[in-house]
């Protein structure tokens, strides 16, 4: 019988095992030095604040292994030997496979500063840095945290939990001034103030400085100044975990290198998820380290496994997360900076903290990506949209079908429309009635 080999238990990995089982009785064995059980990254601050405890987070009971037939082993993979299919775990222990999937995710970035590993330094991206994180918040009145990415907003809402002092050195002139343009980043900014967090834009770290107990003391700065704390929370990012992989001998570049079938250079070697790093014809190579990415890149990767080679389609590109009180989605692209040829339609609640962007092109008015702050959207009605190209007129008359808020909560299409009647006099919109939403979406849509 074949064997098929997971080096990694995180949402790519596990969802390669699973819809493995559901097409092929092959043996499949998943290896993971972090846990024994898969369990949801995103939901480590909600242990750590008392929300949620640890087995709170595992999607699957602990019996659904064996019932499925999927062995677990806990273990740190060393080396791989792709000629002779053997993997040597640190225990000393050997494993055979037949197939080999690399899901060995991401590592969080350092990047030479001096004192970042000195105690109270930390990350958070395992299991292990969380059980870390509860042992240095004991110690600590202030914290400064680098980078100004999800990873941090995280950190900050989880220190604040506890009564703790909060400091974003962030590179950029405004929070999250790589992925956001300046009125979404304004007001996100304004909403972690009033939560009581500091920032000082335009400044990176340069150096972590240890007290009298060889624990950190203090911070300096990129324009000399030094910040006393307790603790500093590295968060500047992500990059693809690919020590293994360089050991076995199989490609690399800034992740593992695969075509869009998610197949390495090396026969019957696969990579999925946030180490994989999807090789493009034209244009920079691809790496999405998102949970929905990561879960859509197993579901195809499993066909392939089980006999049916199957293409990883993205499609419409999307992400959410959550800032304190404030959902965040987008869909499409919504860049930072203007771009030439793609003109932006924006509303801000006077307020609340609550927006939406609409970009679109300049010449054929076809909706490109959107943004949207504490309005939560229906994926499928902008998938449709994206997919068709959808006028940003029709998009705004029937705005209502992708609202996704439960019944009670407030809406905001009629505000919205107004507002953008208000901006554009000559090109008056009026707000559709609400559709049923199992209506589906055609090319004919488009020039509505």
């Amino acid at each position: 019988m074949s064997k098929l080999v997971i080096i990694g238990n995180g949402v790519s990995g596990v969802t390669v095992a699973r819809h493995v089982r559901k097409r092929s009785d092959m043996e499949i064995l998943i290896i993971s030095a972090e846990t024994e059980h898969f369990f949801s990254r995103t939901a480590l601050m909600y242990i750590f604040m008392g929300h949620m405890k640890y087995e709170h987070t595992k999607p699957y009971e602990d019996h659904f292994w064996a019932k499925n037939r999927i062995d677990l082993k806990q273990g740190f993979v060393e080396d791989i030997n792709t000629n002779d299919k053997v993997l040597t775990l640190a225990s000393g222990e050997s494993v055979d496979y037949d197939q080999l999937v690399l899901a060995t995710g991401s590592q969080s970035n350092k990047f030479g500063w001096p004192g970042q590993d000195l105690p109270g330094v930390q990350t958070l991206f395992s299991y292990q840095d969380l059980a870390l994180m509860e042992e240095n918040s004991k110690l600590t009145k202030h914290a400064v945290l680098v980078g100004g990415g999800l990873i941090g907003v995280e950190m900050a809402e989880m220190l604040l939990s506890r009564g703790i002092e909060v400091t974003f050195l962030v590179r950029e002139d405004r929070f999250w001034g790589n992925i956001l343009p300046n009125g979404e980043a304004q007001l996100i900014q304004k909403h972690a103030e009033i939560h009581g967090i500091k920032f000082h834009f335009k400044t990176e770290l340069k150096e972590i400085k240890a007290g009298s107990n060889g624990r950190v003391s203090s911070v300096i700065t990129s324009t000399g100044e030094e910040i006393a704390c307790d603790m500093v929370g590295l968060s500047a990012g992500v990059h693809p975990n690919i020590g293994v992989a360089q050991k076995g001998d199989i490609p690399v570049g800034r992740g593992i290198l695969v075509n869009d079938f998610l197949e390495t250079q090396v026969p019957e070697v696969y990579a999925v998820g946030d180490c994989a790093e999807i090789e493009v014809v034209d244009g920079r190579n691809r790496i999405e380290p998102l949970w929905y990415t990561g879960k859509m890149q197993g579901e195809a990767l499993a066909k392939t496994i089980a006999g049916e080679r199957t293409k990883y389609e993205r499609g419409v590109w999307f992400n959410s997360a959550k800032f304190f009180d404030i959902e965040y989605q987008t869909y499409g692209f919504v860049f930072n900076e203007p771009l030439d040829g793609i003109s932006s339609f924006y509303w801000q609640h006077p307020e609340q903290d609550i927006c939406l962007r609409i970009n679109y092109k300049d010449d054929t008015q076809e909706v490109t990506g959107v943004n949207t702050f504490g309005i939560r959207m229906r994926h499928n009605v902008w998938e449709n949209w994206l997919a068709n190209g959808c006028t940003l007129k029709y998009v705004l008359e029937n705005l209502r079908d992708a609202n996704f808020d439960p019944e009670f909560f407030n809406r905001y299409e009629k505000d919205i429309v107004a507002a953008f009647n208000q901006q554009h006099p000559d090109n008056q919109l009026k707000l559709a009635p609400l559709r049923w939403l199992t209506k589906r979406f055609t090319k004919g849509h488009a020039n509505a």
